[in-house]
């Protein structure tokens, strides 16, 4: 793999968000980069294995570890990309707009924003530490929440991130100690609703269907 096709840690202009502190992002942001300095590292080292186009038996337990270590890596690096880009200072009200994309796939999807929002709070609640991710089905554009743990552990195949939310210790426990439900109040006052929107499709969702009696 050469330098050109390394990953570059990408910048993000946060600093200002309501209730997550500048010491958290700047934190935050050194980890970001170390996921993206490993996702190289590991990257390089598995080219080292390859590049002959075979894998030898006794070289098959170090290849496995950085293989599976790549994932975790990698995964790291990608959503918290995610997670700032689906961030803004100054956004408002917390709430997206009523004509938007997302709400209409929430209300399609869980019967209404509010109970869509309660699953999706609910998750970044549980006990642990990880990811709650809201995404979209490209098969009939339905929207649900799933908590990721580990980065690679929980990912749901094929399924778009349309929203996540960091909810390891290292995104809150500067600024809310152990107190997640108050962090997860400040994440949603600096959803950038307007990146979220760019992550929906135009497709209609399915509407749930009704439990017959």
């Amino acid at each position: 793999m050469s330098s050109a096709d390394s990953y570059k840690a990408r910048q993000f202009n946060l600093s200002g968000l309501k209730g997550i502190s500048d010491e958290t992002l700047e934190l935050h942001f050194k980890l970001y980069e170390g996921y993206v300095k490993e996702t190289n590292n590991l990257t390089e080292k598995i080219w080292q294995f390859i590049q002959d186009g075979k894998v030898d038996q006794e070289e098959m337990p170090a290849y496995s570890e950085l293989t599976r270590r790549l994932g975790f890596e990698y995964n790291g690096m990608v959503l918290h990309e995610y997670y700032f880009e689906n961030l803004k200072k100054g956004t408002g009200t917390g709430e997206p707009g009523r004509s938007s994309k997302f709400l209409k796939a929430a209300e399609a999807s869980f019967g209404g924003y509010d109970i869509w929002k309660a699953d999706f709070e609910g998750i970044g609640k549980m006990r642990g530490v990880g990811w709650a991710i809201c995404y979209e089905n490209p098969a009939n554009h339905r929207l649900s929440n799933h908590w990721i743990s580990l980065h690679e552990t929980g990912n749901v195949a094929g399924f778009n991130p349309i929203l996540v939310m960091d909810v390891w210790e290292h995104a809150y426990l500067l600024d809310f100690k152990t107190e997640r439900p108050k962090y997860i109040e400040a994440f949603f006052s600096n959803i950038d609703w307007s990146a979220v929107e760019g992550r929906v499709s135009q497709g209609t969702p399915v509407r749930k269907q009704a439990a017959k009696n």
